[in-house]
């Protein structure tokens, strides 16, 4: 075992009481171990990253709490670890039980630390302003509440690709792959690839199908005529009103997520089991 106690962040997704109790369930096992010293205990919106410092940030929620976790810590990325108290759980690998059951390996840096493609998208609105957000899993631009059909034209590194007529467009992280893009009939992309999935969303044309190009180029989307109601939207999260005009920009971020998996962690055993996947038809006389 190492002889420094791992240093643990703690990131709550909120102080609710389902919340609460998990973390009370966690505090009170840790009491009990020599090999861990705590440096910070804060709900996720309250976190602060300045000189931040842990070895490992263990995020209690689920999915969405990584998501969130993950953009506040900005340019300053740390391993995480998360403690699934949501639903689906792709990123949240362990329960309150599972974490202190496995604690022992996490106590003696037996994770392995793997990287993922983080974006930065730049929206540069009509009326001169730039906001930029920095993303885990997707950029979507969506009619949303306008009920009309949007047309985006899509440049990557200033080659025209097509105009997609629909409900909207996605551009999606592998590990976004598993979310919206999903829903919308994208493909499943391994998490440590780079690469970005452009999907359109309900397109006016079949044709228009989704499509897999290299994280290292740059994507510019415009909407000259988009229909009041429209919406950009950050990770399912951030949502802010898109307008004639308004452009984006998006390009791999100059971080990377960084998320901590224990020993015996499979990304196609957890595929099967979070979606479902039957596998062969069990044949047999009837």
């Amino acid at each position: 075992m190492s002889e420094s106690p791992l240093n643990l962040m703690f990131l709550l997704r909120d102080q609710s009481e389902h919340i609460q109790s998990a973390w009370d369930q966690i505090h009170e096992y840790l009491q009990s171990q020599s090999s861990v010293y705590v440096s910070t205990v804060s709900v996720i919106e309250d976190f602060a990253p300045d000189d931040s410092e842990a070895d490992l940030v263990v995020v209690l929620g689920g999915d969405g709490a990584i998501l969130r976790a993950c953009r506040q810590m900005g340019l300053n990325q740390l391993p995480m670890i998360g403690v699934n108290l949501g639903r689906l759980g792709f990123l949240a690998d362990l329960t309150p039980e599972g974490f202190c059951k496995n604690f022992a390996q996490i106590a003696e840096r037996k994770y392995r630390i793997v990287e993922h493609l983080m974006f930065e998208c730049k929206h540069f609105r009509a009326d001169g302003t730039v906001t930029t957000y920095l993303g885990l899993n997707e950029v979507v631009i969506s009619s949303a509440g306008a009920m009309a059909m949007i047309d985006v034209e899509l440049t990557v590194n200033d080659e025209l690709v097509t105009t997609y007529s629909g409900d909207g467009l996605i551009i999606s992280t592998p590990v976004g792959s598993t979310a919206h893009s999903l829903s919308a009939g994208g493909p499943i992309l391994k998490q440590d690839l780079q690469a970005f999935v452009i999907t359109p969303i309900c397109p006016h044309t079949p044709t228009n199908r989704p499509l897999v190009d290299n994280a290292n180029a740059l994507y510019s989307l415009s909407a000259p005529n988009v229909p009041e109601g429209a919406m950009l939207v950050i990770d399912g999260q951030i949502k802010v009103p898109y307008s004639s005009g308004d452009r984006l920009e998006l390009k791999k971020a100059p971080v990377t997520f960084k998320l901590a998996r224990i020993p015996g962690f499979n990304y196609y055993t957890r595929l099967n089991r979070k979606l479902g996947w039957g596998g062969q038809p069990k044949y047999g006389a009837e």
